[in-house]
C-alpha cells in the first residue's frame, strides 16, 4: 500500500532518510566508548576542552554498564560536553599509564583498587582523580551525581591550572 498523497509520502520519505541519518548514531550510543590508551595523553586533551578524562571501568556483559554508557556517557561524549573512554577492568589491553609506564587495563584498575563496575573516574593530567569516583549505578539519582562529579572535577582542574600560570 503508498500513499496517495503526495505530502504523506513527502513525510514518508523523509522520516526514512532520518532513521538512516540517526541509525547509525544510535547503535554507536550503544556500543562501547573509546578505549582508555593513554591516559597522559588523553588526559591532557580532556584539559584542554576543560574537563577531565572521563573513564568507564566495565566489565563484559555489564548491564549496568551498558546503561551507564548508552543513558549518560556516551549521550554527553557525542555532543562534545565531556571527554570519555572505557576500560575494561578484565582484559589485558595495553595502556600507558600517566606516568609514561605501559600495563594493562586489567592491571591498572587492580593497582587503582577498582572492584565495582561500573565505576567512573574524573582523571586529571597525572591521572589523579579530581572528583569521587561513581562506583555502581543508582538509576534514580546517576545523572545527578555524574553532573555533580563533572562540576566539582571542572572546578579543580581549573584551580589547578590558575595556580600554575
Amino acid at each position: 500500500m503508498t500513499p496517495r498523497s503526495p505530502l504523506l509520502r513527502s513525510v514518508l520519505h523523509g522520516l526514512a532518510a532520518l532513521l538512516l541519518l540517526v541509525g547509525p548514531a544510535v547503535s554507536m550510543a550503544a556500543s562501547h566508548l573509546p578505549p582508555v590508551t593513554d591516559i597522559a595523553a588523553q588526559s591532557a586533551d580532556a584539559a584542554k576542552q576543560g574537563g577531565p578524562l572521563v573513564v568507564l571501568v566495565s566489565l563484559p556483559g555489564c548491564t549496568y554498564c551498558e546503561t551507564a554508557r548508552r543513558n549518560y556517557l556516551a549521550p554527553q561524549a557525542a555532543a562534545g560536553e565531556i571527554t570519555a573512554r572505557e576500560l575494561d577492568m578484565t582484559a589485558d589491553t595495553p595502556l600507558r599509564d600517566a606516568d609514561g609506564t605501559m600495563t594493562t587495563a586489567k592491571q591498572w584498575a587492580r593497582a587503582h583498587n577498582i572492584t565495582v563496575a561500573p565505576t567512573v573516574l574524573f582523571l586529571d593530567r597525572n591521572g589523579r582523580n579530581l572528583a569521587s569516583p561513581l562506583r555502581g549505578l543508582q538509576p534514580d539519582f546517576y545523572g545527578a551525581y555524574l553532573e555533580q562529579a563533572v562540576d566539582t572535577a571542572r572546578a579543580r582542574l581549573a584551580e589547578g591550572l590558575a595556580a600554575s600560570k
